[in-house]
């Protein structure tokens, strides 16, 4: 199985799911505390499987270990996203101001709050990429005329920023879950 997962056989991924993703979802569990954390943490672990699996080297130790190993580094990727949530939670917990609304609106307040919040913290060509695309719907290329970048650097702006943003929501809003 672990040389077959090694070279990229699906079903040697889905064998190995089987087989390990109840251990793994035990750990996830039992540290986090969260049914649906670690339901995350346990879909994580075989992405990082079958995107590590040719890191995978079978002399080194078995594929039990080298899944439990990936789920241990998922975990603590888990517990850290969770501090930090807090930490911004508690960063901007003073400063939010909200006016009487209704509950989806205070909620979709509270949405546009963190994405500022998180798009704030991308570097600034990044932001100044995203903040064009979708608060002023300029597409790539009318981006490009505006800037003066190349098409081809406010593509990559726009990928990263995106990727960043993305991560750094996920680890927010993941944390809604918990509470």
């Amino acid at each position: 199985m672990a040389r077959g997962l090694a070279a990229g056989d699906e079903a040697c991924l889905a064998l190995a799911y089987r087989r390990w993703s109840p251990l793994v979802h035990t750990l996830a569990r039992r540290s986090l505390g969260d049914a649906k954390e670690a339901e995350d943490v346990t879909q994580q672990v075989f992405i990082g499987v079958w995107h590590g699996r040719r890191g995978y080297r079978p002399e080194r130790g078995t594929l039990t270990g080298w899944i439990a190993g990936i789920t241990r580094r998922k975990i603590a990727d888990a517990l850290r996203a969770r501090g930090r949530r807090f930490d911004l939670v508690a960063s901007a917990g003073p400063r939010l101001a909200l006016p009487p609304h209704t509950e989806d609106r205070t909620e979709a307040t509270l949405d546009g709050l963190v994405v500022r919040a998180e798009l704030a913290k991308l570097p600034s060509a990044q932001q100044r990429v995203l903040r064009l695309t979708f608060y002023e719907d300029l597409s790539q290329v009318q981006i490009a005329e505006r800037t003066g970048w190349p098409l081809g650097t406010v593509k990559s702006h726009a990928r990263r920023g995106m990727h960043r943003l993305r991560r750094g929501l996920e680890c927010i809003f993941d944390a809604e879950t918990v509470r």
